[in-house]
């Protein structure tokens, strides 16, 4: 049995925890699963959105500390940085979504604890249960969270809700949660105000949904010289695409445009 299941339907990839009986309690061999699920994502350029989420009742309780603990080697492995990311393969599973050129979202059911919520908040959006629960819980264990919080917290709420919560460890309602920016969308079904989401998206340029979240994942914490800078470089690209012409044309004549397969 896969303990990251990866799946594709109608273009769109589905990345699910399958440890449904631990509440999809993290293993080491699910975070180079989940590595190699975006690596993957990040390649067909037939996608048009990904979903991560847990089979069974919960997202993903964190690390399964009983049994990685017994693997003291391999958690040594996986504290060794790539030199060329400078991240780890802790924080690689939470992040690497962020390189997927299509929009990432998670659906986030019953417990998404620690380094569960790490690899949620490394989505691009969050799709919350009413009765979901959160919590940076590392302050249990008297450890600080370490795989990529520290940069996907930032773009979301204030220093000191950050601090607050992984300080104290709190539990979350995904009410809260909403309130102040980590989740998205609340909802009683969220998978299918996911999809409904999805379904907007593919009705636009596969280049250009691209291109938008390439725009603010380089540019969010830039100043404007540089900003600027990609913002024309990245519209260059979309004015010499296929699908730009096709989204025009389709405009013009107040038609549905039929995009070609991403180009960038």
């Amino acid at each position: 049995m896969s303990e990251i299941e990866y799946e594709v339907i109608d273009h769109v990839a589905h990345v699910r925890l399958n440890r449904p009986d631990k509440h999809n309690g993290l293993t080491l061999p699910m975070l180079d699963g989940l590595t190699a699920a975006a690596e993957r994502a990040a390649k067909d350029k037939s996608l048009r959105a990904v979903l991560i989420y847990g089979n069974g009742s919960s997202f993903c309780s964190g690390l399964d500390f009983g049994t990685v603990g017994k693997d003291r080697v391999g958690v040594a492995k996986t504290f060794v940085p790539n030199p060329l990311t400078g991240a780890n393969s802790f924080q690689t599973p939470g992040w690497a979504w962020r390189s997927v050129p299509v929009p990432v979202i998670a659906v986030i059911t019953g417990h998404c604890y620690g380094g569960g919520l790490q690899i949620a908040l490394g989505a691009d959006f969050r799709y919350a249960a009413t009765d979901a629960d959160l919590s940076i819980l590392e302050a249990k264990w008297g450890l600080i969270p370490d795989m990529s919080l520290s940069m996907s917290i930032a773009q979301l709420t204030g220093i000191d809700i950050a601090k607050r919560l992984t300080m104290t460890g709190e539990m979350l309602t995904a009410d809260y949660a909403k309130q102040i920016g980590l989740v998205s969308e609340v909802s009683d079904d969220p998978m299918a105000e996911a999809m409904e989401f999805i379904e907007v998206i593919k009705q636009q340029s596969p280049d250009a949904v691209a291109a938008a979240k390439e725009l603010f994942e380089r540019t969010w914490n830039q100043g404007p010289r540089s900003s600027f800078g990609t913002e024309q470089r990245l519209q260059l690209r979309m004015l010499r695409g296929y699908n730009s012409g096709i989204a025009r044309k389709a405009g013009l004549k107040r038609e549905s445009p039929e995009f070609r397969e991403r180009q960038f």
